[in-house]
């Protein structure tokens, strides 16, 4: 038995942030912002929503793409690194949201890399019989973990929500997925605290986002263009024989200089990072559902995700609509 995404949503807050604002928040231009990222907008929750609102949203619209209720779903999995609190994680908070109660339902904190985590632990669950339909979703609230005066990382992020719903299958749907993480990076891309470390006397430093944009950007490239051509060799595949790279949306130039170092073209490359910045473990399936919904991805299509996030943690799947 194998699993297959059988439907898909996204969700993005109504609130929507220009550069325009931003020039008037921090020291910036829109031209600096576009020339260095490609975005243009990204969108923020309001104060009365929280991440949970956010994956709630997307995982009905998937659901409701699926033809699937409360009672189909046996398996839950949430990639985010902004959860609405410690515990239940939220993975639960959307479980009762929905109505479903008995399933497992886990939460995945691997950054931007959150979503293929998840989409890879319910992949195994499906196939290993321990569920049917599993729903899987990355959401983010990352302009909660901004310093909305550094300039260097404020343009960045904004949040959302994506999902998707997989199905058992009697030919492959996920072909195979690959996951990676070295913690060895963890000083390039972090956010200080924690539970643990938030009475710690060693933490001094400001509880926003950190990144050491340049080390990260050169990591970012190698790694995602390994495990992409890892995940072709492991398949026995050719570049050619993708119909369509889905990675993940941090910015243009990462995108761009992926695609580059892999020879593939960007015709065939989803591209939404202009509409929403960097949403982390939410982009990919964000540009998924898009790319299906604008009818650019069609059934029996083959697409490869690939995302890179703090940790480091990357990975990628290979998927066949």
């Amino acid at each position: 038995m194998y699993s297959r995404i059988i439907g898909t949503g996204s969700y993005l807050p109504d609130r929507v942030l220009t550069n325009a604002e931003l020039e008037g928040m921090v020291d910036t231009t829109d031209e600096w912002i576009l020339s260095r990222t490609g975005i243009e907008r990204r969108h923020l929750a309001a104060a009365s929503q929280t991440t949970c609102d956010l994956a709630e949203a997307a995982a009905r619209r998937a659901m409701q793409a699926a033809g699937v209720g409360p009672s189909d779903i046996d398996f839950i999995a949430l990639g985010t690194t902004t959860p609405d609190q410690v515990f239940p994680n939220t993975a639960c908070l959307v479980q009762a949201r929905l109505g479903i109660a008995g399933p497992p339902a886990v939460q995945v904190e691997a950054a931007c890399a959150g979503f293929i985590y998840a989409l890879s632990i319910a992949d195994k669950f499906i196939r290993l019989s321990e569920a049917k339909c599993a729903l899987v979703i990355g959401a983010e609230c990352l302009s909660r973990l901004v310093d909305w005066n550094d300039r260097a990382t404020c343009v960045l992020f904004g949040d959302g929500a994506g999902a998707v719903v997989l199905g058992p299958s009697e030919q492959p749907g996920i072909l195979s997925t690959h996951l990676h993480a070295n913690g060895a990076f963890a000083d390039l891309l972090f956010y200080p605290t924690g539970p643990s470390r938030l009475h710690h006397a060693g933490v001094s430093r400001q509880n926003a986002i950190h990144m050491h944009g340049a080390e990260v950007f050169k990591e970012a490239v190698g790694k995602l263009a390994g495990v992409v051509e890892e995940t072709l060799e492991a398949n026995g595949l050719a570049r050619s024989d993708i119909d369509w790279l889905v990675p993940h949306q941090a910015n243009l130039r990462l995108i761009q200089a992926t695609a580059k170092k892999l020879h593939f073209p960007m015709e065939r490359v989803i591209v939404t990072v202009g509409e929403h910045g960097n949403t982390s473990a939410a982009s990919v399936p964000l540009a998924l559902d898009l790319g299906i919904r604008d009818g650019r991805i069609k059934p029996k299509d083959l697409l490869l995700f690939e995302a890179f996030g703090g940790g480091f943690t990357w990975g990628s799947a290979l998927v066949r609509l």
